[in-house]
């Protein structure tokens, strides 16, 4: 008989690729791992793993055991948290996926709300780029993430709870410093640096400007914002940044202005995404209501 166990150490090796690195992710002792897994290839007459002495391989066999392992795991760690679902809100401790350009300016805000309403929540953050973390949320890793709408998350829920418009940041003798509104075509004749291709924020903000992937600073690669506003300060050029991070940013640098980029809005939406059978909404919704009233304060 197949035990949950087996999938688990499975998965772990499918994770790091290695035994002994597996075993020690799953607290048992390599042979006992070997000899679970050996006795689950035996079981469903067929090999999951190619190893030898320098590498794990999965077969394409492998692969799809270890796709239905992964979902019989969801739907057991489901299983297991239905009773939640009956409970308080925020009862039990969540892990929160949060991309880079808005974990640093909602987490400030966030956590104060939430410990007055909630003193007793848990939550556990995990910062990454928006693919990483929709992948994440679908393999049951994180119970949700919070990330800036569009983007592709098929088969996932999206509750959507803020939008916000971009502000151009530069120095404040700059020509275009003093106005309320500054248009894309006006930024065209700017130099403009944003963050590294793989962050969301620069295809945001290439959608909102209707600019090609060239109109950015190709030779600058930033990972993070607080980056650009150093560079803005350097006289390197200027850029683009989200609403929530304008007052965090700038207000201690004098130097600088932030003028709202006037383009359709909202230029994005902030959401929490979550799979479709996640037994824990309330503490989602909890949490949205706590965002709504961080941000709005």
């Amino acid at each position: 008989m197949i035990s949950i166990k087996q999938l688990i150490y499975a998965l772990a090796v499918e994770k790091t690729l290695h035994f002994k690195k597996a075993a020690e992710l799953s607290n048992i002792s390599q042979p006992a791992l070997s000899t679970s897994l050996n006795e689950l290839e035996k079981q469903l007459g067929l090999q999951i793993f190619e190893r030898n002495n320098k590498k794990v391989l999965v077969t394409p066999i492998g692969a799809q055991v270890l796709k239905r392992a992964r979902n019989i795991l969801l739907e057991v760690e489901e299983l297991q948290h239905l009773a939640d679902s009956q409970k308080s809100p925020l009862s039990y401790p969540l892990t929160v996926g949060i991309i880079p350009t808005i974990a640093p300016y909602l987490l400030p805000k966030l956590l104060p709300t939430l410990n007055k309403h909630y003193p007793h929540a848990e939550l556990n953050i995990v910062e990454d780029q928006s693919h990483v973390l929709v992948d994440l949320v679908r393999r049951g890793e994180i119970d949700t993430a919070i990330l800036a709408l569009p983007f592709p998350c098929d088969g996932l829920l999206s509750m959507e709870f803020w939008q916000e418009d971009f502000y151009w940041v530069a120095l404040k003798g700059d020509k275009h410093a003093r106005q309320k509104q500054i248009t894309s075509e006006e930024l065209n004749h700017c130099k403009l640096m944003l963050l590294k291709e793989g962050h969301c924020l620069k295809d945001h903000i290439l959608e909102a400007c209707k600019f090609q992937e060239q109109t950015a600073n190709q030779s600058f690669g930033a990972t993070s914002l607080n980056t650009l506003i150093q560079m803005v300060l350097g006289k390197q050029g200027s850029t683009l940044i989200p609403e929530m991070a304008k007052d965090p940013l700038i207000s201690q640098h004098k130097s600088l202005a932030a003028v709202h980029l006037s383009e359709p809005g909202p230029h994005r939406r902030i959401a929490f995404i979550l799979r479709p059978n996640y037994t824990r909404t309330s503490s989602i919704e909890a949490l949205i209501d706590i965002c709504k009233e961080a941000l709005s304060s």
